[in-house]
């Protein structure tokens, strides 16, 4: 697993071993950078100014990627031990350390944010409904920014989060690779008290 693009494209990154962290696959990752890139509602400015934050983050690999193609600043959640170790290895040896925050908790009960984020990248574990549980924990303690796109990454035949006052009806965009669905949304333009 390596970067794709950007300052450090080509960089391997570590995984703990076992299969308790399902990292997104580099073809994946291409495919979702390339829509925030090319989509109308994408961009270069979007990734320039960019405050994300990597929910379920295990290795980092998305995060990373984002910082690597010109976000300033990534905030990462994780609680995996193995996950953890793994993700400061990557944050090290990317030399991302002054770019980041990393909580090690878990993103479905995070502290009050200190700033919104205007990209919020989720890869949870599937069929388990942590989307949701992700986006009400993080709108109510104020992570999600008027208006942030946000990734998540579902089983292909896992329903998606809609009907909730984060999300509107219909994702901006929505694509499958091999299990993988990546769906990719506009919040509400204001957030849920």
């Amino acid at each position: 697993m390596r970067i794709v693009a950007g300052q450090w494209r080509g960089r391997a990154l570590a995984a703990p071993p076992g299969r308790t962290t399902r990292p997104t696959a580099d073809r994946v990752r291409q495919a979702l950078f390339d829509m925030l890139l090319h989509a109308p509602w994408g961009g270069h400015g979007l990734m320039e100014e960019a405050r994300v934050l990597d929910g379920f983050a295990g290795t980092g690999a998305l995060g990373l990627e984002a910082l690597s193609r010109g976000a300033p600043h990534c905030t990462f959640f994780e609680t995996d031990r193995a996950a953890l170790a793994a993700l400061r290895a990557n944050i090290a040896a990317c030399g991302a350390r002054d770019r980041t925050t990393l909580r090690a908790g878990d993103v479905t009960r995070p502290p009050a944010a200190g700033q919104p984020c205007s990209l919020l990248l989720l890869d949870p574990p599937y069929g388990q409904g942590l989307p949701e549980r992700a986006l009400a924990a993080l709108a109510r303690t104020g992570w999600i920014a008027p208006n942030a796109l946000i990734v998540i990454e579902t089983a292909v035949d896992e329903p998606l989060p809609t009907g909730n006052p984060i999300l509107p009806d219909a994702p901006l965009a929505e694509r499958h690779h091999g299990a993988a669905r990546l769906s990719i949304w506009r919040a509400a333009g204001t957030m849920p008290e």
